[in-house]
């Protein structure tokens, strides 16, 4: 028996997706234990309307274009077909029992780390999910408390990936006001949004 291939998932709205990341999703991919990273498209919540979130299937659309170039990215959709709201407990329950020939790891900043005693179920995240953490600019507010030290036990591995402190709002503002932000998006992803006239 050979070892079961093993997974990041990666989740976001992608709303839209951009360089950071695409460079995060590929950095875990090639430099760490991982076969393949699949980005975890998170559909809209219909208790929390947004306008400036574009439908899930546009979305979805924008990570399979960043994604086709670079063989170990997926897209996923499985949240799609979840009762909202959802949990990242229950997405992985049905990716496991959809997928019990894969190892699946979380992959997600030290700011969401930071946040994980808010999750949903989160003790059974830590007793059975490796945890992958990449670091965040913006997750130090406390300088007193470090982050060499996770705040519980698991199977938590810090990953030093390279910091893209970019945000999709400031990409969204930058096309709604008519800046050029096209160094920020992978260049296909921009097109598209272009062509469909996305975030206008």
């Amino acid at each position: 028996m050979g070892s079961r291939k093993t997974i990041g998932l990666y989740f976001g709205t992608f709303n839209p997706i951009h360089i950071g990341h695409l460079n995060i999703a590929h950095y875990f991919a090639h430099h760490s234990n991982l076969d393949e990273v699949w980005l975890v498209v998170t559909p809209q919540n219909p208790l929390k309307i947004k306008k400036s979130l574009l439908a899930d299937y546009h979305r979805a659309a924008l990570v399979d274009i960043a994604a086709e170039d670079y063989p170990r990215l997926k897209t996923c959709r499985v949240e799609f077909n979840l009762p909202q709201p959802n949990y990242t407990v229950n997405t992985l329950a049905v990716l496991q029992e959809q997928h019990p020939e894969f190892a699946f790891s979380l992959i997600m900043g030290q700011d969401n780390l930071d946040n994980l005693h808010k999750w949903k179920n989160y003790q059974w995240l830590l007793e059975h999910i490796p945890i992958l953490v990449y670091p965040r600019i913006t997750s130090v507010k406390d300088p007193e408390s470090g982050h060499d030290q996770a705040p519980f036990n698991g199977n938590i591995t810090r990953v030093k990936a390279p910091i893209f402190e970019l945000s999709s709002t400031f990409i969204r503002n930058g096309i709604q006001s008519g800046t050029d932000i096209r160094p920020m998006l992978p260049e296909k992803v921009w097109r598209y949004i272009d062509e469909m006239n996305f975030y206008k």
